[in-house]
């Protein structure tokens, strides 16, 4: 199918005899990378190699290369743009922080990408070195960094870039919550994204630029709010959602590009499986005039880029022996997969909170709760590697205990409820105790019935929790733990605790159980 628009400007144009200048663009783009170097499955973790031999892989940094390669040889006009998070989600993140990312978006030739919000998880210092290593500018336009000074002269709200002889604007967007969803620090704050966009375009207007491009890491919906509730965007490339936006892939989102008014949007899905490519053409008063393309699926047909293999297997080395260590058995497939996990029970859900609880139920510890935003990828069936638990919990956090009120404890789940229809990362994973809501309701009343230890909870009783460090310290909305009795933060590592829990269970079998219920 193509979707295509025609400018009602341009189209009474042409029909008044007016010669017209088009300008035409192809817009290469990537998001939600997440360390994915090397190829992924159909789970999205670690392929084998075998099995990358056999064609039954994608991705991966070499056939990235390869993809943008061809697809820049193929247009005569091009510009490669990403939008956020390629940090985390391997252990070439947990090992080289950004400077993995930095080389490969340098030797594939970016123009430019917006901050995602991973790409605070270690704090400012971790992304100032990324910004001072790539080659191209990192935009965050919903944002006042004026008193952070490791950021302040480094990242832009918007920048200009000049293809085949005119301007194209360039705006990042950031989440607006992403102090809550990583480790910004005190001294960034965020802002509403309709606004700050609308700001940066009447800037870009002044200066005579009429070609927009927003670089958004705000998820599928906001897009879709910002394109509604600002003038003068013609594209946003999106991220954050992990949305695929397809005319032709089966289960995408919406297609490719989502049109909202004069607004073409698009994202290609996550973990560099897919290469989007949208072909915009313009007026030349700047108003699309068709706006169409498909993102290209990075399978086996996709030949590696020899140098690449080799550079990537030679920042493989040091992690070799970490990640090939075999842990356990499962004796299926355990789904982890977010479109689940941020819904409904999930099978990596249960295998986590239950290792978490397992761990320190000795400690007076009656439930767990585990983020479904922590839960990064799922495992096949056989053989589980160290490599494996990690891409699952990539995140280095650390078992938390506390205690709370039976109130707090409903508070929490009422807060991991309440975004559900965003797919948002607070949706909670238990051990120890049952619920029941209603997603219908209201949020803050879509709690419908708790149960612990098979007993009805009690507002006013004492329970004790374990979550991880980043939940227990106010992470995706968790901020009524913050002030826990008997707080520690400094367990063991989740991937360990998992790890350890799947050893002692092996070959383990994955279930559900009904511990997450909607009410009917």
């Amino acid at each position: 199918m193509t979707v295509r628009l025609l400018a009602t400007a341009a189209a009474a144009a042409l029909c008044a005899g007016a010669a017209q200048a088009e300008y035409s663009l192809t817009i290469l783009h990537t998001n939600d990378f997440h360390a994915r170097f090397e190829p992924i499955s159909k789970y999205d973790s670690t392929c084998a190699a075998e099995d990358n031999d056999a064609g039954e892989c994608f991705g991966g940094s070499a056939r990235l290369v390869t993809a943008i390669e061809e697809a820049k040889a193929n247009n005569d006009n091009w510009i490669l743009v990403d939008g956020g998070d390629q940090f985390q989600g391997t252990l070439f993140y947990t090992y080289y922080k950004g400077e993995a990312a930095a080389e490969m978006m340098n030797k594939m030739g970016y123009d430019a990408m917006t901050v995602g919000n991973h790409e605070f998880d270690d704090g400012p210092e971790v992304l100032r070195g990324f910004v001072d290593a790539v080659e191209f500018p990192i935009l965050m336009s919903n944002a006042d960094i004026s008193g952070e000074p490791l950021l302040k002269d480094a990242i832009q709200k918007s920048t200009i870039v000049e293809k085949d002889g005119e301007r194209i604007g360039l705006i990042g967007l950031t989440p607006q919550d992403t102090d809550e969803l990583a480790s910004p620090g005190p001294n960034v704050i965020f802002t509403d994204p309709s606004e700050a966009v609308q700001g940066e375009v009447d800037k870009l207007t002044e200066q005579g630029v009429n070609k927009i491009i927003v670089l958004s890491h705000s998820g599928y919906g906001v897009d879709q709010h910002v394109a509604a509730n600002t003038t003068g965007v013609d594209v946003i490339v999106g991220g954050h959602t992990n949305t695929l936006l397809s005319n032709e892939q089966e289960g995408a989102a919406g297609p490719y590009p989502t049109m909202i008014d004069n607004t073409a949007i698009v994202q290609a899905y996550a973990y560099g499986k897919f290469l989007g490519e949208l072909d915009v053409t313009f007026d030349d008063e700047g108003n699309i005039i068709s706006a169409e393309g498909e993102p290209q699926l990075l399978d086996a047909a996709v030949v590696e880029d020899p140098d690449t293999v080799d550079r990537i297997s030679e920042l493989a080395q040091p992690l070799d022996e970490i990640r090939n260590q075999v842990v356990a058995e499962s004796a299926a497939a355990i789904e982890g997969d977010r479109s689940v996990c941020r819904a409904q029970e999930c099978e990596m859900g249960n295998l986590v909170a239950d290792a978490m609880l397992d761990r320190v139920a000795d400690q007076g510890i009656d439930v767990a709760i585990a983020n479904s935003g922590g839960l990064r990828a799922s495992i096949d069936a056989g053989e589980v590697t160290m490599g494996e638990v990690l891409t699952v919990l990539p995140f280095q956090n650390t078992l938390s205990t506390f205690q709370i009120t039976g109130a707090t404890l409903k508070e929490a789940l009422e807060n991991g409820v309440s975004q559900i229809e965003d797919g948002a990362g607070r949706f909670p994973q238990v051990a120890g105790m049952t619920f029941t809501f209603d997603p219908s309701a209201e949020p803050g009343s879509r709690i419908a019935e708790v149960m612990v230890d098979g007993e009805p909870l009690d507002p006013e009783a004492t329970y004790g929790a374990v979550s991880n460090n980043y939940v227990r310290n106010g992470g995706d909305g968790y901020s009524m733990f913050v002030d826990a009795e008997n707080a520690y933060d400094y367990g063991p590592d989740l991937a360990d605790v998992t790890a350890e829990y799947l050893a002692e269970n092996s070959p383990y079998e994955p279930y559900t159980d009904g511990r997450i219920t909607e009410a009917q």
